[in-house]
């Protein structure tokens, strides 16, 4: 299996490609050939991207600044990717936050699970028809390792990132003989404004420098992962750690590492 040959009329999707994850994810895909639309808050940022990609590259880059924890906002995206010839989508826009949830602000946590999980079905389900009428597409969704396990004081993040994962996997298996296909990008600790975002500094400390990865390494294996039709991709030894405790560690028992780790995050 590979990825769609990209066209002049084709159009490979990032969110939340203003930084991070998404700006590498970007510039991998440009890189092969795809033209562009480019989804983010800071339009200046994505403007920035943009001139470079198109001057490095010589694709097409479109920026849409779209807030998409916003329903309005992402409602009319989802429309107009809905008309389009979108042969890659990458869902990876996100953020999380730390905290006792019955303290945290409940304005900011509905915007978590919107952005996190609503956003990521909503703009899912614009472009799957398309797709399957193409026989040809596919969908990239950026979960988490923290998805695989309880998360106190953790808690949206967690949740937002479980649905995100589940989602993905179970579309990969749905997608099987359709010409399209789905992977889930599942990352640990990655060297992004995820911290920043957040709204904490002390998060590069609780774990070891050497078990990071950078943005780029995240999105190298994820476009490599993509073009090879691979269902979950989870860069960085670390990442992996987590993945398989995740899944065979008692949940009573990691709940409570967690909580501990987690309560020391400011």
């Amino acid at each position: 299996m590979s990825l769609p040959t990209p066209t002049p009329t084709s159009r490979a999707v990032v969110t939340g490609a203003s930084s991070g994850i998404g700006a590498a994810l970007a510039e991998g895909l440009a890189r092969r050939g795809y033209s562009l639309i480019l989804v983010a808050r800071r339009e200046d940022r994505l403007r920035e991207l943009a001139d470079r990609l198109a001057a490095d590259y010589g694709v097409t880059a479109e920026i849409r600044a779209v807030d998409l924890s916003d329903r309005a906002e992402r409602a009319k995206l989802g429309d107009e990717l809905a008309a389009r010839e979108i042969a890659v989508l990458c869902n990876n826009a996100g953020f999380a936050s730390y905290g006792e949830l019955a303290s945290a602000d409940p304005a900011r946590e509905r915007r978590q699970v919107e952005l996190n999980a609503v956003a990521v079905h909503d703009l899912t389900l614009a472009v799957l028809p398309g797709m399957l009428e193409r026989r040809a597409g596919a969908i990239l969704i950026t979960g988490s390792t923290a998805g695989n396990q309880p998360g106190p004081n953790n808690a949206t993040y967690a949740a937002s990132k479980a649905f995100a994962n589940t989602l993905a996997e179970s579309l990969h298996g749905e997608l099987a003989g359709t010409g399209l296909q789905c992977t889930l990008l599942a990352p640990g600790p990655v060297r992004t404004e995820y911290a920043e975002a957040a709204g904490v500094s002390n998060l590069d400390r609780l774990v070891p420098a050497p078990l990071w990865i950078s943005a780029e390494e995240a999105a190298t294996q994820a476009i490599t992962g993509m073009a090879a039709g691979r269902r979950r991709v989870v860069p960085g030894v670390f990442a992996k750690v987590q993945t398989v405790s995740g899944q065979y560690t008692p949940r009573g028992l990691v709940g409570p590492i967690l909580r501990t780790v987690y309560r020391k995050v400011k």
